[in-house]
C-alpha cells in the first residue's frame, strides 16, 4: 500500500503513485546536479575549515589547565603540523626572494682604477677577501673604463660590463663572463670570497691591461 509521499499529482491534478526506490533515486539524481553545488566550498576549503574547527577546539582545551591541558598542547602542535603541511602543498615551497642587483660600482660610485687597485689590496692584506673581490671587480671595470673601451654609464652590472667588454676583447670573453658571475655570487651572500678569487680578478686585470681591443673590419669600398 503506498504511504505518504508516494502520491503525487499529475499535471491534470490526477493522483500518480510512484514507487518508493525510484522515487529516491530520481530524488537523490536530482540533488547531483551541478546547479546545486556550483557554490559549494572546494575540498581544499573544507580541509581548511576542519583544521581551523580543530585549532578553535585545541585553544579551547589548552585554556582548560591540568590534564586536558597537556593533552590540549600536544593537540595544538599536531594541528599547527597539518596547517603548515596544508599551507605548504597548496602553495608549495617558500621561494628564496630575487636579489637586488646593484650597479658594479654599488651606492659609493666610481673612482679611479688605480685607487679601487689599492684598496683591494688593503682588503686582501687584512684578509677581507669579500671586499677585496669587490674593488678589484671594480678596479677591472674602471680600467676599462678609462681606456674608453667600456663607456662611462652609471648603474652598469656586472654582467653587463663582462658582456660588453667581452666584444671588444674576444679572446677574454669568457674569463670576463665568469668573473662578473663571481662577482655577483661573493657581492650577494650567496658564495664565499677566499683568496683565489681575488688573485683570479687580479691575474685578469693584468691580462687586460696587456691586450689590445679588437678592431671592427674595415667596410667594403675603404682603402
Amino acid at each position: 500500500m503506498p504511504t505518504w509521499g508516494d502520491r503525487l499529482l499529475a499535471a491534470g491534478g490526477a493522483p500518480v503513485t510512484v514507487p518508493r526506490d525510484p522515487a529516491r533515486d530520481a530524488a537523490r539524481d536530482e540533488l547531483l546536479n551541478a546547479d546545486y553545488h556550483r557554490h559549494d566550498p572546494s575540498l581544499v576549503q573544507r580541509v581548511m575549515d576542519w583544521l581551523n574547527e580543530r585549532f578553535t577546539d585545541a585553544l579551547d582545551t589548552v585554556a582548560g589547565g591540568g590534564t586536558n591541558g597537556t593533552t590540549g598542547l600536544i593537540f595544538f602542535l599536531v594541528v599547527a603540523v597539518l596547517i603548515a603541511a596544508a599551507v605548504w602543498w597548496r602553495l608549495g615551497a617558500p621561494k628564496r626572494a630575487a636579489r637586488t642587483v646593484l650597479g658594479v660600482y654599488g651606492t659609493d660610485g666610481p673612482r679611479s682604477a688605480d685607487q679601487h687597485r689599492a684598496g683591494a689590496e688593503r682588503h686582501a692584506a687584512a684578509g677581507r677577501w669579500a671586499d677585496a673581490v669587490r674593488e678589484q671587480m671594480r678596479a677591472l671595470v674602471r680600467a676599462l673604463e678609462e681606456r674608453t673601451l667600456l663607456d662611462v654609464r652609471p648603474g652598469r652590472t656586472a654582467d653587463e660590463a663582462a658582456a660588453e667588454a667581452g666584444r671588444a676583447l674576444p679572446e677574454h670573453a669568457a674569463a670576463l663572463a665568469a668573473a662578473a658571475r663571481a662577482f655577483d655570487d661573493i657581492a650577494f651572500g650567496e658564495r664565499t670570497a677566499d683568496r683565489a678569487a681575488y688573485e683570479s680578478l687580479r691575474d685578469l686585470d693584468k691580462a687586460l691591461e696587456r691586450t689590445r681591443p679588437a678592431l671592427a673590419p674595415a667596410s667594403e669600398g675603404a682603402a
